[in-house]
């Protein structure tokens, strides 16, 4: 079943505006990852033995959170340009998926 979600945005408050004028991606903006991490958290849910499914792979920052809230599985389409996030999974037992979408 389904325990939360989460999308890329920006804190509560905030104008749901991710790219600045440039299309830079704002410094403030929370990955889907985050936000439905701690979505869980003000939830009476538990994401212990988890999975969780992403677009991306996780970025260093959300493969932390998703460390601490003892998920045992992420599963993820695309890669990131970064692999810090997913060694990082993997150093702390975690099962990584990489299950491409298909055209």
């Amino acid at each position: 079943r389904i325990i939360a979600d989460g999308y890329n945005g920006t804190p509560v408050g905030f104008e749901n505006i991710c790219e600045d004028e440039n299309g830079q991606t704002k410094q403030y903006v929370l990955h889907a990852e985050a936000n439905a991490i701690t979505k869980l958290a003000s939830s009476t849910n538990d994401s212990s033995g988890a999975t969780v499914y992403v677009t991306d792979a996780p970025c260093i920052e959300c493969a932390k959170l998703i460390i601490q809230s003892h998920m045992r599985r992420v599963v993820y389409s695309t890669e990131y340009r970064l692999r810090d996030g997913i060694e990082l999974l993997q150093r702390a037992g975690i099962q990584v998926d990489y299950l491409p979408l298909e055209d």
